[in-house]
């Protein structure tokens, strides 16, 4: 019922003449997915990203948004920036955005708010530390984050929940298929409890962990998982292209 989508967040990598190469590289080698596929570029790519994409089965995404629709945020950009150039997807709430950038779970909130205002679809990263998952704090931690994260939503099947522990976040480490899908299970639970069954079953999960073409067939086959949101691999076009084509 659930449609995957495997997303590819760049961070601070790729020129655009770099990106604009590794998308050509991509177009036809994930152009039969069974999935809904983005990239979620630096800023300065956009434009020339968004050109390359055209007429393919690749949508655009941005890897944050600010919360005010213009104004006084030197160095800050807008939904609507975004939307000139066609983006359909912004990540929002990233781990290293919440560690290094000071992004609290209200200040998530605004984002994801912002970005569906303008008809965008937001990826919303949620996930605990290493200390809490090993304090046994990871449920408490993952609900305050549906509760003050995704406040407001009418129906949380609007939006994209990214699962992305962040003791695996760029260290190789990985949960297990089965931790993963465990915790996007109570994920899932949980939606149900603060917004409704109904949208709690249709909303989309990833896992953000270390995802990688080793790993991605057992995650995917989890019952819970609906995709990945995927860093290091998606700068090579061959390894994202196995991860977004895991089932053939």
């Amino acid at each position: 019922m659930r449609r995957p989508i495997i997303a590819g967040n760049w961070k601070m990598n790729m020129t655009s003449a770099q990106g604009v190469r590794l998308v050509e590289e991509l177009k036809p080698l994930v152009a039969d997915a069974d999935c809904d596929v983005a990239v979620c570029v630096p800023f300065t790519d956009i434009p020339a990203v968004s050109a390359a994409l055209m007429g393919s089965n690749i949508r655009l995404g941005a890897q944050n948004v600010h919360f005010a629709e213009n104004g006084a945020y030197t160095g800050e950009i807008s939904a609507q920036m975004l939307k000139e150039f066609g983006v359909e997807y912004v990540i929002v709430g990233h781990s290293e955005r919440r560690r290094m950038f000071d992004d609290t779970d209200e200040v998530v909130n605004m984002r994801m708010h912002a970005a569906l205002a303008a008809g965008m679809t937001p990826i919303v990263c949620l996930g605990e530390t290493l200390e809490q998952r090993e304090g046994g704090e990871t449920e408490r931690c993952l609900s305050y984050q549906v509760e003050h994260s995704l406040k407001g939503l009418d129906d949380v099947s609007k939006i994209v929940i990214a699962y992305e522990p962040i003791w695996a976040i760029g260290t190789g480490r990985t949960a297990t298929a089965q931790q993963a899908n465990d915790t996007i299970a109570y994920i899932r639970k949980k939606c149900a409890e603060v917004f409704c069954p109904k949208c709690a079953e249709k909303v989309r999960i990833q896992y953000g962990g270390s995802m990688n073409a080793g790993n991605c067939k057992e995650l995917m086959a989890m019952p819970e998982i609906d995709g990945g949101l995927i860093g290091g691999a998606s700068l090579k076009a061959a390894d994202f292209a196995a991860i977004v084509r895991y089932n053939k």
